[in-house]
């Protein structure tokens, strides 16, 4: 199994006010201590943009860079989403990674609420998620589609209507799915060759279910614990993994538990306990 790590599980997030930011050298190392050998890069400006700093910085840790999460807007017909990718291609491609996972942004901060779309905006996504595939295959990358809370393809319907509308493959998020309404099981069971990256996560279902009701906003269940390390939640990762692994993916795990820090934690303390139990729960199930 190839598993790798992402900036958000130390609550690094392209959110505006989403919490205490910890600096690279620190994340990059606990994830060399976790066991760790790849990572995605986190949001805009987490890690170089220069191209040549980027892979210096990351082979100072030993890792390697499996891909990247990019939000972008691909309901408005008047907005070209190809220049938006430009930027983080180069530094995908400079760093060897082989995925960009995408995300069918609002257009305003955060992940706490969303417009509908209409259907002319609907077939202007499905085209978008088209030509972004093609632009990044150009650039030998594979892009994804993430469904995401907060986003425009967050529920059932909407990821329904993604498989059935455009040729992009999925990044398996599990937890995103569940809190979206969408059994991350059953849709490895039925789409499994649509699936090319996976987001592991679990989720504390008393929370998803406050979510989904609208008791509480998503970043609220984030703060209260919503992620939990693999294996201490109610996710079926062990049957995910199964399933995958039986359909022949040979694609990377990314081990990811969103979180939100209040402060700058003590050495040896903070997301890092959470990380370590995370992998070795993935790692028993290998």
């Amino acid at each position: 199994m190839k598993i790798a790590g992402a900036p958000i599980s130390w609550g690094v997030c392209e959110v505006p006010g989403w919490g205490h930011q910890l600096q690279p050298d620190r994340v990059l190392a606990e994830m060399r201590r976790a066991g760790l050998s790849a990572t995605e890069l986190g949001p805009d400006g987490f890690l170089p943009a220069d191209t040549d700093e980027l892979t210096s910085l990351l082979d100072g840790f030993g890792l390697a860079c499996v891909g990247g999460f990019v939000p972008v807007v691909l309901h408005d017909a008047d907005h070209d989403p190809v220049e938006d990718l430009a930027g983080p291609l180069n530094s995908l491609a400079a760093a060897g990674a082989g995925v960009v996972i995408l995300a069918a942004a609002t257009g305003t901060a955060g992940y706490d609420s969303r417009p509908e779309l209409d259907e002319a905006q609907w077939a202007t996504v499905l085209s978008n998620l088209d030509r972004l595939s093609a632009a990044a295959a150009q650039r030998g990358i594979k892009a994804v589609l993430h469904p995401h809370v907060g986003t425009m393809v967050e529920n059932h319907a909407e990821v329904q209507r993604v498989l059935a509308g455009s040729g992009i493959p999925l990044c398996l998020d599990t937890g995103h799915l569940l809190i979206g309404g969408t059994d991350p099981l059953e849709l490895t069971r039925t789409a499994p060759d649509r699936i090319e990256h996976a987001h592991l996560k679990d989720v504390d279902a008393a929370l998803c279910a406050k979510v989904q009701s609208g008791e509480m906003t998503y970043t609220e269940a984030v703060a209260a614990g919503i992620y939990v390390p693999l294996g201490a939640g109610d996710v079926d990762i062990t049957g995910i993994v199964k399933l995958l692994e039986d359909n022949g993916y040979d694609g990377w795990y990314v081990m990811e538990q969103d979180s939100i820090l209040d402060a700058e934690p003590a050495d040896d303390d903070g997301p890092l306990g959470d990380v370590l139990a995370s992998v070795a729960y993935l790692q028993s199930v290998a």
